[in-house]
């Protein structure tokens, strides 16, 4: 079994744990007494948590609630999917009983004294463990997938239950940490949300309400396709995954094919805002400005850019979207499908924009800045954190580094 380190001993899951697939929908038909009891499903597995915001339900045989039933402790992981759904997985907490698993989700029961639920989800999410389900998995045209054997027969890091134990409390002293950041940044932004409204309403005589159409223009990018993709003139576009809460994310940068006069209509320029079309409701309209080279970058049809007139500073109009994000106003004109909510380029434009003088949009702008200091600090302090927290898993979980 692979190691990375001599002193690691690596035993198969099977013989620490109880490993099981879920109930078939539509698959068994219930006999005699039945419940209808909720389940988890792919959706609800996401990765280190589990969601129970959408729980779907199904009527199964009394006599099979127990077989399927979930206990808290238990590793609850995702049979396949995308590759980023694969083997993803967290620690089910007893939240909802009795509550089943569809065949989709894996349920691993460890075995007490030999193996501990949070150090196996700790290592089944790590690099290693994401690695041997990639390496494993049965892959078709866009889905991966793991059987039930390859997952018994996984090779995990088996410290005693005391060394076990001590990786735990490290992580999960960084993670404390974590979690206090990420509450001062919910503060901050709570704050400087209240900041703009007062800031605005004292500008109040000298604002006025106007289309957002009619303070810039409103674009919505190009369409990812299979021929773009292939077609010459490949070029760099942003997308979702680019455009973070104020910021923008250039480390993974796709590309597809653009013509000339394409560059033109969907090239970028310093100041130019890029706003979410297409996200979960709660972070439709996210937003950041394009700070690089102009024309470097072009943009997809998953966002929408709005390139400010002169009447507005495009820092002036972040600070209004930001407002509008965290106030739900992006999330009240979106249209929602299955799992996807659209802002549209039509809805977006037709918001009304507070406008004010270019000299008090100015005070604005410094009147929040600080703010967004503050929080931007606090973002990079987070990010740092957790790059040491995963180089810190992987040391522990390998050996590299003593308990």
């Amino acid at each position: 079994m692979p190691t990375n380190d001599e002193s690691v001993e690596y035993t198969r899951l099977d013989s620490m744990a109880d490993v099981s697939g879920g109930i078939t929908l539509g698959g068994i038909s219930p006999d005699g007494a039945s419940v209808k009891l909720p389940y988890l499903r792919v959706a609800n597995v996401q990765d280190g948590y589990i969601s129970t915001a959408d729980l779907k339900i199904i009527s199964v045989s009394a006599r099979l609630v127990e077989r399927f039933r979930l206990r808290c402790g238990d590793v609850v992981l995702t049979e396949g999917g995308d590759a980023d759904k694969l083997g993803r997985g967290a620690v089910w907490d007893g939240r909802i009983d009795p509550c089943l698993h569809q065949n989709h989700v894996f349920r691993v029961r460890c075995l007490e004294n030999k193996l501990l639920p949070g150090f196996l989800a700790l290592y089944m999410g790590s690099p290693e463990g994401k690695a041997y389900f990639l390496r494993i998995a049965k892959q078709t045209t866009n889905l991966a997938s793991i059987s039930l054997s390859q997952l018994k027969a996984m090779p995990v890091p088996s410290p005693p239950i005391s060394e076990q134990q001590r990786v735990l409390e490290i992580v999960d002293a960084v993670s404390n940490q974590e979690s206090a950041i990420k509450a001062s940044i919910a503060k901050l932004e709570v704050v400087q949300t209240g900041i703009t409204a007062e800031l605005l309403a004292v500008e109040r005589d000298s604002l006025m309400e106007i289309p957002v159409r009619e303070v810039g223009t409103v674009r919505m990018g190009k369409q990812l396709s299979p021929s773009s993709r292939e077609a010459t003139g490949q070029f760099p576009y942003l997308r979702v995954a680019n455009v973070l809460n104020g910021r923008i994310d250039y480390s993974d940068v796709k590309t597809m094919g653009f013509s000339e006069s394409e560059r033109e209509t969907y090239g970028l320029r310093p100041g130019d805002i890029l706003l979410n079309e297409g996200q979960s409701l709660e972070l439709v309209g996210r937003s950041a400005i394009y700070d690089g080279n102009e024309g470097a970058f072009c943009f997809q049809n998953t966002l929408i850019r709005f390139r400010p007139s002169e009447q507005v500073l495009p820092a002036y109009a972040q600070v209004i979207f930001e407002r509008w994000l965290s106030d739900g106003v992006f999330a009240a004109v979106a249209k929602k499908t299955t799992s996807i909510a659209h802002l549209g380029g039509e809805r977006f434009a037709a918001l009304n924009f507070p406008l004010v003088p270019l000299a008090k949009q100015r005070r604005i702008i410094e009147g929040v800045d600080a703010f967004a200091q503050q929080r931007r600090s606090l973002e990079h302090e987070l990010a740092k954190l957790g790059r040491l927290k995963q180089g810190m898993v992987d040391d522990l979980l390998s050996g590299r580094v003593s308990v």
